[in-house]
């Protein structure tokens, strides 16, 4: 929330001492421009407004589909990662050139899913169990839907004569800990007491190894298309 006051500080003060300046080349080109960009959060599109030299505000969305193979406390897991990642941004370009230093938010629904089918024994919260003990193990770690996120980047969608942009961006997005949920069936101790215990231990393991997703950094690249 500190990282939210300061973005809408930022914009404040920008606004109240940077006016826009009206001059022939503003007047020919639109201070709109629509843009697409790739990375770490995925693929997206994007929105931009030229408050004025010192001011753009920009709105995008992401989205990153992936399935990787990942190992959580020593079981291996089918990840499927979905984030969809709409969000809204202040950018200052304090030397009225392309550089710029960004504040905002992402905000929507981020998870990755896990599914596991053990062939071998595997432990679980410190017990050995078989596969047919255990069954399928399926899990799901939720990222916090608000993210606060700051960057540097540079982009001359409206500091050159064109109407072509190129803009990059490193940043990093903040949330909580992610929640973690952690279920097993169709083995013959799936839902014994004592095994939905250790399964408790279990998840918060995983728990504690999800919380790498506080901090996620943010890298991206993209072109823009000022109107």
């Amino acid at each position: 929330m500190k990282i939210l006051a300061l973005t809408a500080a930022l914009a404040a003060l920008s606004a109240a001492f940077f006016a826009p300046e009206a001059s022939a080349q503003d007047g020919e080109r639109s201070r709109f421009a629509l843009g697409a960009q790739v990375g770490t959060p995925g693929a997206g599109v994007q929105a931009l407004y030229s408050v004025n030299d010192y001011l753009v505000l920009r709105g995008g969305y992401d989205v990153l589909q992936w399935e990787r193979d990942d190992t959580y406390n020593s079981i291996d897991y089918e990840a499927d990662i979905d984030f969809q990642s709409p969000g809204a941004f202040v950018d200052l370009h304090p030397f009225r050139n392309g550089f710029f230093v960004s504040g905002g938010v992402y905000f929507g629904d981020r998870g990755v899913d896990l599914k596991s089918n053990p062939t071998e024994n595997v432990n679980i919260g410190g017990v050995s169990f078989t596969p047919e003990q255990v069954g399928a193990l399926t899990g799901r770690i939720d990222l916090e839907s608000t993210a606060p996120f700051i960057g540097l980047g540079y982009d001359n969608t409206f500091t050159r004569g064109g109407r072509l942009g190129f803009r990059v961006l490193a940043g990093a997005a903040f949330g909580d800990a992610p929640q973690v949920d952690l279920n097993a069936s169709g083995g013959t101790l799936s839902n014994e007491a004592l095994f939905q215990e250790l399964l408790t231990q279990e998840e918060q393991d995983i728990q504690d190894q999800a919380d790498d997703y506080k901090v996620l950094p943010v890298v991206q690249i993209g072109l823009n298309y000022r109107f």
